[in-house]
Order: structure tokens, then C-alpha cells, then sequence
């Protein structure tokens, strides 16, 4: 629809309507005007026939050019000088002949005027005067529909370039969004698989289990793929099983706490975004250190937020030593393509703990 009315084949609506009645009534009472300062008041009997007169031929005038400048003026948009003129003279003047024939047909039915030779010798000076005035409110109306025009053409374009850029930057951030999680399953797939082959040979029954539970953490990740967010309580239990499926490899050399409160198991996470932090803490953390690695996972509300930390024991990390395209860079960019500004990633550590926090929008924050 917008796109019609850019290139010029607008549709007739309300206030169109509602200008062609203002327009007919203004001529209508300019004539009126004109005639009162031209001859004075004409008399009880007399005022009523020029006032009936007057309103029945600017409506017979009026409509017809209203619509014509309406239909026409979008359509003679950057055409040559000489053509757009010519069209407007044109249809202004046959606009007046047609409403003067169908105005004098009206009054003359209904009696306003007689039925004989004294109608038709006023009705060349009537022809005449009704140009004047028409073409006077025409050329007005025609600068003045031609400016609304261009004005609403001008709104509508803007429109749809602010729609285009938007649906660009959604498509943009859709893609961002699909090669990251892209990446990132391959990923956890390749370090998960690592941890079930160091027990095939020690233990056949427990590596099987552990295939179990692989299998039902692809399932999940897999169905996630269709799906830009899960919940707390989903992405909890993806944590807790890829840490029971590292312990097997690690023994008690990996240690866990998870506290999250019940009623903050529908808030929306990205998929596998604590399975992320903890599998950082694994692999930079417990693989290379004799001690192990004790991760604690928390959840809290604060205000409009929801704050996700993973903390360990380790060493520490920095923002700035995050390796691009992997693990928390990910991360960090699936939260700014899911939430924008109201998701965040930070990173803080020192003296002997390090911690990562998400927080994204708790449900019903308004941001």
C-alpha cells in the first residue's frame, strides 16, 4: 500500500472527502461575498435563491475539480512545464463547464430559477464568473495538494527505509546469532566427547552412561538450535549434566555448588550459556591444576535484572585475554544479538577466585 502511494496511485480516503466539502462550501461563500459587495443585499425573497444558487453550482464545480486535482496533481509530478499546465487549464475548465451544465440543470428542476429565455441569457456571465473563480481556487489547490503530496510521499519513504533498516539489522543479527551458536556446538561436542573416551577402557558401563547422557545433551542442544532462548531451569540442568559427565574424567578434582532460586527458573538464557562459563572453568582451571577446580553457579535477582555468576578457585582471568570467536566472545555477542543493551557480560577476578556474571532482563522488566 505504502509503496502504491509513493509511486503515485494514491486512494480517494476521508479526508480527501472532507477537503472536497471545504473546498465547495469555501467557494460557495466566497462567491456570496463577492456578490454582497458587488450588489448590495438582495432581499428576503432574493437572498435565499443566490444562497441556494450559490451552494448548488459551487458543489456541482467544486466536486468535480477536487477530484480531478486529487487524481491528477500526483500524476503530473515532474512532467514538462508546458504538459502539466496545459492539463491543469484543461481539466480545471472542463470541471467548470460540467458542474455549470449540472448546476443549471438542479436549480432550474427545482424551480430556483425559471424555465425560460431569462435563465439562459445569465448563463454566459455565470460560465464566465465560475472560470474566474474556479481557475482563482484551483491553481491555489493544486500548489497546495501538490506540497501535501510530496510531504506524504517524503513521510511514507522514510518509513520504509527505517522499516528496511530494521529488518536488515534483525536479519543481521540473526545471522551473527546462527553462526555463533554454529561454532559453539561443535565445540562442546569435541570437549565432551574427550572426557567419555578416557572411561571406555577403565569403565565400559559408566562411558555407556555417559554416552546416555551425551546423547540427551545433543538432543537438547539440537532442539535448542530452533529456539533463541530456554530457560533457567533447562539451561541449570545442561550445566549440571556436562559437570557430571567432566567429573568422570576428573574425579574429585572437580567440585560444584549450584544456587539458584525456584522462582527464577522461567527467566530467558541463551542456549548452553552456563554450560560456556562452567566448561571455561574445566578447561582453563581444573585441567591444569593438581588441586581441581571448585565452581560455584548462582542466581539472583536484582531489580530488572538477573545475574548468572560462575566462580572458581583459579587464578583469574581478564576481559582483554578472552580469545576472539570463542567461548565468552561468543557469549557475548549471542547476548547482544538477543537483548542488546539489557544484557551484559563481565569478567572481574584476583586474589586466588575469578568470576564471570551474565545478566539479561528479568521477567516483566521493561528493559
Amino acid at each position: 500500500m505504502d509503496a502504491e502511494r509513493i509511486e503515485g496511485r494514491r486512494r480517494f480516503t476521508s479526508r480527501d472527502a472532507l477537503f472536497l466539502v471545504l473546498l465547495s462550501t469555501g467557494g460557495a461563500i466566497f462567491v456570496l461575498a463577492l456578490e454582497v459587495v458587488q450588489y448590495g443585499w438582495w432581499g428576503p425573497g432574493r437572498a435565499a435563491e443566490r444562497i441556494l444558487t450559490a451552494f448548488i453550482a459551487s458543489y456541482c464545480i467544486g466536486a468535480p475539480i477536487g477530484l480531478g486535482l486529487l487524481w491528477l496533481a500526483p500524476r503530473l509530478a515532474g512532467r514538462r512545464f508546458s504538459v502539466r499546465w496545459a492539463s491543469l487549464v484543461g481539466m480545471i475548465a472542463g470541471g467548470t463547464l460540467l458542474g455549470c451544465a449540472l448546476a443549471l440543470l438542479i436549480v432550474v428542476t427545482l424551480g430556483v430559477r425559471p424555465r425560460d429565455f431569462r435563465t439562459w441569457l445569465e448563463l454566459p456571465k455565470d460560465i464566465l464568473f465560475s472560470l474566474l473563480v474556479a481557475f482563482a481556487f484551483g491553481i491555489s489547490v493544486h500548489f497546495y495538494v501538490v506540497a501535501r503530496d510530496r510531504l506524504e510521499k517524503a513521510t511514507l519513504r522514510l518509513r520504509l527505509t527505517e522499516l528496511e533498516r530494521e529488518r536488515a539489522r534483525k536479519l543481521a543479527a540473526e545471522a551473527s546469532l546462527a553462526s555463533l551458536e554454529s561454532r559453539i556446538h561443535p565445540h562442546f561436542l569435541f570437549n565432551t566427547l574427550n572426557s567419555i573416551t578416557g572411561l571406555i577402557h577403565e569403565d565400559p558401563a559408566r562411558a555407556e552412561r555417559l554416552v546416555e547422557r551425551l546423547a540427551a545433551l545433543l538432543r537438547f542442544s539440537l532442539d535448542s538450535s530452533a529456539r533463541r532462548v530456554v530457560t533457567l531451569e533447562q539451561e541449570l540442568k545442561i550445566a549440571a549434566d556436562y559437570l557430571e559427565i567432566e567429573r568422570a574424567r576428573y574425579g574429585d578434582r572437580l567440585r560444584y555448588a549450584i544456587e539458584a532460586p525456584p522462582d527464577l527458573a522461567a527467566v530467558e538464557v541463551p542456549p548452553l550459556a552456563l554450560q560456556t562459563l562452567v566448561e571455561n572453568s574445566v578447561k582453563h582451571v581444573a585441567a591444569r591444576r593438581p588441586g581441581g577446580v571448585e565452581i560455584r553457579i548462582k542466581a539472583r535477582r536484582e531489580r530488572n535484572r538477573v545475574h548468572l555468576e560462575v566462580r572458581d578457585d583459579g587464578p583469574g582471568f581478564t576481559r582483554a585475554s578472552v580469545t576472539p570467536g570463542h567461548g565468552l566472545d561468543n557469549l557475548s555477542g549471542r547476548l547482544r544479538a538477543l537483548f542488546g543493551d539489557a544484557a551484559a557480560l563481565e569478567v572481574s577476578g584476583g586474589g586466588g577466585a575469578s568470576c564471570v556474571r551474565v545478566s539479561v532482563p528479568a521477567p516483566g522488566a521493561g528493559s
